[in-house]
C-alpha cells in the first residue's frame, strides 16, 4: 500500500507539471539507471541507448518500473543499508516520469535536449581492461545436456606475471551467453592443485545475470602473486543449439600498492535437506570475523527454490543490525550490493539465513515432490551469503 500511495503522490506532482518528453525527462533517467545493461553487446534484451530504440518498448518499459521489476533491485530499504553504491532503483518521482510520458504517448521531444551519450567500452562493464586472459581451448557445448547436467568444466590458464599483481577492477565475460550460466573466476599458484569448494581458494570474480565485475575502492585489491594462474570455472546450460564458447576475464591492476588486501567469502551451508512441498524452508550459517576489516559488498546465492535472505550482524559489544534483507529473491538476477566500506570489529559474528520455498506454489520449482539437497546443477540448491571484505596488510 505505501509503494501505491507514493507512487500516486509522484503522478499527482509529475502530471501538474506539464508535457514530458524523452530528450529533456526521461533520457537522463535510462542513461542513469538503464543503459549500463540495456545497449549493444550485453546480455538486456533490448538497446534503450535511443529514442528510436526505446519507443517501440514504451507500453513494456511502463509496465516493468511501475511494478518495480526493473531495473531489478529486490532489497527492502526499510532496514539495514539505505544507500549502495550501485542502486539501480527508480525513484517515485523517476517512475511518475516515465508513467507520463507513455500516457502521453511518448513523444520525444527537442533534439537540442538529448543529454551526451554515455561512454562504454565495447563488451566491458569495468572499463578496458589491462590484461584480457581467456580459456586455452575453445568448449564444444551440446545442443543437449545429458542426463544430470553437464558438470562444471574448469579452465587452467596461465597469466606469466612475473611479480605480484593487484587487481583493483575485474570482470568474468561469456563467449556465448545463451549457455552460459556463469562463470566463477580463482587464482592457484602456478604449482597447487585447484580444489573445488576450497575454504582458502581465492575467488577473484564472477559472471552471472546480474552485476557480477568486482569494482573495488581506491586503496583496496585482490592479489595475484606472481606466477599464479586463474581457474575459469564454467557452468553450461544447453538451449537446444549445439555453440562453441571460449569466456574471458578482463583485468584492471591499481596503479599502487593498496593498504588493503580484499577477500572474496561465502558464508554457505551444504549440508541441509528441504523436504517436498516445504513452503518456507529455514538454512542458515555464521562466520566471525577473524580481524578487524571493512565490509564491502554483499551477494546472496540460492537456485530456484531461494526465497529470501537476511545477513545480520552481531558486533563485539553485543549490539546487533540486519544488514541487507532481500525479502523476494530473484535467482535469475544474481545481484551485487556494493556499500561505503563499513568497519567490522575484529570478533563480529555474521548470521544469514535463507528460506526456500519447494512447494508447487513456487512456479520456478522444476519438482515439488521431491526433497532438495546441496549441488552444482539449477534444479539443485545452494546456500551462500558472499561477501567482500578488506583486511589491512600485514607488511
Amino acid at each position: 500500500m505505501k509503494t501505491v500511495v507514493f507512487l500516486s503522490i509522484g503522478l499527482t506532482a509529475i502530471y501538474a507539471q506539464g508535457q514530458v518528453n524523452f530528450t529533456k525527462d526521461v533520457a537522463p533517467i535510462l542513461q542513469q539507471k538503464c543503459q549500463s545493461c540495456h545497449r549493444p553487446d550485453t546480455f538486456a534484451p533490448m538497446s534503450l541507448l535511443t529514442y528510436e530504440e526505446a519507443r517501440p518498448w514504451a507500453k513494456s518499459i511502463k509496465q516493468k518500473v511501475v511494478a518495480r521489476e526493473m531495473p531489478p533491485w529486490y532489497i527492502d530499504k526499510t532496514v539495514g543499508v539505505r544507500h549502495f553504491k550501485n542502486d539501480v532503483s527508480l525513484s517515485d518521482q523517476e517512475i511518475a516520469t516515465i508513467a507520463k510520458w507513455v500516457d502521453s504517448g511518448a513523444p520525444k521531444g527537442d533534439p537540442k535536449d538529448m543529454p551526451p551519450p554515455r561512454e562504454f567500452v565495447k563488451g566491458w562493464v569495468i572499463g578496458k581492461p589491462d590484461v584480457i586472459l581467456q580459456m586455452p581451448v575453445e568448449y564444444q557445448v551440446p545442443a543437449e545436456a545429458p542426463e544430470g547436467g553437464i558438470p562444471y568444466q574448469r579452465f587452467r590458464v596461465k597469466t606469466n606475471f612475473k611479480e605480484d599483481k593487484w587487481v583493483e577492477r575485474s570482470e568474468a565475460r561469456p563467449g556465448s551467453p545463451a549457455v552460459v550460466h556463469h562463470i566463477v573466476v580463482w587464482v592457484v599458484g602456478g604449482d597447487e592443485e585447484f580444489l573445488p569448494n576450497n575454504p582458502k581458494a581465492l575467488l577473484l570474480t564472477g559472471e552471472a545475470p546480474g552485476d557480477m565485475p568486482s569494482i573495488l575502492p581506491k586503496g583496496m585489491a585482490k592479489k595475484i602473486p606472481a606466477g599464479a594462474d586463474i581457474i575459469i570455472e564454467m557452468h553450461y546450460t544447453p538451449n537446444g543449439q549445439a555453440m562453441k564458447d571460449r569466456s574471458r576475464v578482463g583485468l584492471i591492476f591499481a596503479k599502487e600498492e593498496p593498504k588493503y588486501i580484499v577477500r572474496t567469502h561465502g558464508v554457505a551451508n551444504d549440508e541441509f535437506k528441504i523436504p517436498p512441498g516445504a513452503s518456507n524452508y529455514e538454512v542458515e550459517q555464521f562466520y566471525r570475523f577473524p580481524d578487524d576489516a571493512y565490509l564491502l559488498s554483499f551477494m546472496p546465492h540460492m537456485h530456484l527454490r531461494g526465497k529470501d535472505f537476511k545477513y545480520t550482524f552481531t558486533y563485539p559489544d553485543g549490539r546487533s543490525e540486519v544488514l541487507l534483507w532481500v525479502p523476494r529473491y530473484d535467482f535469475n538476477w544474481q545481484s551485487y550490493y556494493r556499500l561505503k566500506p563499513k568497519f567490522m570489529p575484529k570478533g563480529t559474528k555474521v548470521h544469514c539465513v535463507a528460506h526456500f520455498d519447494n512447494s508447487a506454489n513456487n512456479f520456478n520449482n522444476p519438482d515439488p515432490s521431491k526433497p532438495v539437497y546441496w549441488g552444482d546443477q539449477t534444479w539443485e540448491e545452494m546456500m551462500i551469503g558472499w561477501m567482500d571484505f578488506a583486511f589491512e596488510r600485514k607488511q
